[in-house]
């Protein structure tokens, strides 16, 4: 209540002296509330913020993230003076290799999204073609509607998407596509759905379903690592476990991802098999170590050339 409209009950006998100054008290309790709100949520946004920072290469993922932090603001600000908004409309397609960061940033997209307010609860929930195709008429239609209720309030993020079109016409993985535009069209103010996969099935899958291209705005390519980039990543994974590579056990390291890259491609030379290759030297590590008589704590530490198997 403004403090006008309580000045007149004053004056009419509506309302008493004590009881104005509980009613003013309250008012500007709830006030400080909603600035303590505000101010945590910028909080939450810097440490989201810090916390893709960290993470290696990226950068173009970095600028999407402040483009985007900015053009809420901007749609919030221009409707708070009653003006004309853009629809913040957040779906996108993510279009990369295995273990280039794609489901780590739809994670952190959650957690950004929840803090500007366009989400309510922030979550991921990840899916692929089995938990939303099912194997008989009308049980897609269910299997993707209750992957929608799940992610309300959240992301829902569709790995290998492009999979819901490869069986023809009588796949029952149109009609969860006809399941999810329609899921978009009734939450579109509490979910964000994002389609990830390789860059050319992606491609592909798109370009047989103009329509459902022109529904995701947002299109990421995300990037191969470079060799750098992920002894870089590698030395970050160690460190966090409190661990770290020898000079050796660095250049070892390097030559067996090289090897891989040649011999597979990018998707089988990215994070994910750093990490698989991290945790399998670490119980390589363990075996080497207990055997000696002696254990100091640089031992316990130091991962050496000898902990990477060919």
């Amino acid at each position: 209540m403004k403090k006008s409209g309580i000045i007149e009950q004053i004056e009419n006998g509506k309302m008493s002296i004590k009881e104005s100054f509980r009613l003013l008290n309250n008012n500007n309790n709830l006030a400080l509330k909603q600035h303590r709100v505000n101010s945590n949520s910028k909080k939450k946004i810097q440490e989201i913020k810090a916390k893709l920072d960290r993470l290696v290469g990226l950068d173009k993922l970095k600028r999407l993230v402040n483009e985007l932090e900015a053009f809420v603001k901007i749609q919030q600000k221009r409707q708070e003076n009653q003006l004309a908004t853009e629809p913040l409309v957040m779906h996108m397609i993510f279009k990369g290799n295995p273990g280039t960061g794609k489901t780590t940033i739809a994670r952190i997209f959650g957690k950004l999204f929840k803090e500007l307010g366009l989400l309510s609860e922030g979550h991921l929930k990840e899916v692929e073609r089995a938990d939303l195709v099912g194997e008989y008429i009308g049980h897609t239609a269910q299997k993707t509607k209750d992957a929608i209720e799940d992610a309300l309030g959240g992301i829902l993020f569709i790995d290998e998407a492009y999979s819901l079109a490869r069986g023809g016409v009588r796949d029952f993985g149109k009609e969860s596509i006809d399941a999810l535009v329609k899921g978009m069209e009734d939450n579109r103010d509490d979910l964000v759905i994002i389609l990830a996969g390789y860059p050319q099935e992606m491609e592909n899958f798109l370009n047989t379903n103009p329509g459902l291209s022109s529904r995701f705005p947002i299109k990421v390519h995300f990037e191969d690592y470079t060799l750098d980039e992920l002894i870089e990543i590698a030395e970050l994974m160690l460190e966090e476990r409190e661990y770290e590579l020898s000079q050796a056990a660095k250049s070892r390291l390097y030559k067996i991802l090289a090897e891989k890259r040649r011999k597979a491609g990018p998707e089988k030379g990215n994070a994910r098999t750093v990490r698989n290759l991290i945790e399998r030297a670490i119980r390589i590590q363990a075996t080497r170590v207990v055997e000696k008589e002696k254990i100091f704590r640089k031992d316990l530490m130091k991962i050496e050339p000898e902990d990477f198997e060919d």
